[in-house]
């Protein structure tokens, strides 16, 4: 059974960062992720969308970014493993923790990095009639490729982040964009939202009620003022239902780990509970501490559960490693 000296639990943007750091300490890594490409939300949800809270980057899209961790993350050799999810980690007697797999795989390591996000993701559905019907048949719930959207009239439902974004990124390429919301609150950077008012048909207090089409393409939407239930028509080529997505964390919380909801608490460095184990990223909660669920805030997590899981495997090394630009391996 290979022993590593940590495994991290999933492979999106915070996931991928945790592992290359880990192997900037000398680590021997293995990163398990449950999707079929490295990457995450970046990749599965909007890999077009652009990404502007990342230092170093002004503008950069989810895809590039979610490849430029994994081309950094691979620098140091760490062992990759997609399309897997790991099913149970078991405290041995040596102190050592032995981690299964959902393909039967097992594998020893000193210590574990929980970074799965909100989980293995599946959209969140309104339940509108002919959601069902018309579900990628002009009904989608992201946009993975924006010129598919090209010359189309758009509707996009939600009030969000990605919501807003969507229909800024879709309005210079489609024929329309319209969004509704169900309040005149939305949850999203406020000068994103000034920009909305600009580019799209901006109309709140609507909600969807029907999608319809000739039964191989949807062609119109229903939606009613929740305030007045008056109903209106219109004629569209594709719906976006943006109102979150859920995420299944699988066995987690039967691991042991303290959690509160759906979040794992772990305290200023990182640590879980459970010796040994440590969690980064949006899965995380922290005691008198904002919960700040973007990638930038992640990293810095990154860096301080790797150093402090560094100093656990190795009581003689320093909790601060360094800078990597006084490192030899990285002269040049």
């Amino acid at each position: 059974m290979t022993e590593y000296d940590m495994v991290v639990i999933g492979g999106g943007p915070v996931g991928m960062f945790t592992t290359f750091y880990a192997g900037l300490r000398d680590m021997k890594v293995m990163v398990v992720d449950a999707q079929d490409e490295l990457g995450g939300q970046l990749v599965s949800l909007y890999p077009e969308k652009i990404i502007y809270d990342v230092g170093g980057y002004p503008a950069i899209s989810a895809y590039e970014l979610a490849q430029r961790l994994a081309e950094q993350m691979k620098t140091f050799g760490p062992d990759v493993r997609i399309n897997e999810s790991v099913d149970w980690i078991r405290q041995t007697e040596d102190k050592l923790w032995e981690v299964e797999t959902s393909s039967g795989y097992k594998a020893r390591t000193k210590t574990v990095t929980i970074a799965v996000g909100i989980g293995k993701l599946a959209p969140t559905r309104l339940g509108a009639k002919g959601e069902e019907q018309y579900e990628n048949k002009g009904l989608f719930y992201s946009v993975r490729r924006k010129s598919d959207f090209a010359g189309k009239r758009v509707m996009v439902v939600g009030g969000g982040d990605a919501a807003v974004d969507w229909a800024l990124m879709l309005a210079p390429v489609a024929k329309s964009v319209t969004l509704i919301h169900r309040r005149d609150q939305f949850r999203a950077l406020e000068s994103n939202v000034k920009q909305l008012y600009k580019v799209a048909d901006v109309r709140t207090w609507k909600e969807l009620k029907e999608v319809r089409g000739d039964g191989n393409r949807l062609t119109q939407a229903v939606i009613f003022d929740n305030r007045t239930k008056e109903e209106q028509v219109l004629d569209l080529d594709a719906v976006i239902i943006s109102i979150g997505y859920k995420g299944d964390l699988g066995n987690i919380p039967k691991w042991g780990v303290t959690m509160k909801g759906r979040d794992v608490m772990v305290n200023s460095r990182m640590e879980t509970n459970l010796s040994g184990v440590y969690a980064v990223g949006d899965i995380v909660s922290q005691p008198d501490t904002p919960k700040l669920a973007i990638i930038a805030v992640g990293f810095g997590q990154a860096v301080v559960a790797t150093s402090v899981a560094k100093k656990y495997i190795d009581p003689s090394a320093s909790t601060f490693g360094g800078h990597s630009s006084e490192m030899d391996k990285f002269k040049k």
